[in-house]
């Protein structure tokens, strides 16, 4: 099962007692300030979460999977996350106690 962004205004409404209208605001915010920070090429890090980062990727020739046509693909940039080391190991511990 997936979480929605509904769901996590859901939990962090609880947690935090909190309006849900309020929440949503917040993670609307947090969210679009992530996107506008990496649009002007700026990183972001949060300690014991993660970083996200800008990847410029090189213009290359590709394959049109269907037509099997190449295809010129232009250089662009893509947005990156990287788990913090801590991230991956509460992540593993967590599903690990689950499991036993």
């Amino acid at each position: 099962m997936n979480t929605t962004k509904a769901d996590l205004v859901d939990i962090v409404a609880k947690g935090t007692g909190i309006t849900k209208l309020e929440t949503e605001a917040i993670i609307e915010g947090f969210l679009r300030a992530v996107i506008d920070t990496l649009a002007e090429n700026k990183s972001i890090e949060i300690r014991g979460f993660g970083s996200f980062k800008v990847k410029k990727r090189r213009a290359r020739q590709a394959r049109n999977p269907r037509s099997g046509e190449k295809v010129f693909v232009p250089e662009h940039y893509v947005p990156a996350f990287k788990f913090s080391k801590e991230f991956k190991e509460m992540v593993d511990k967590g599903i690990k106690s689950k499991l036993t």
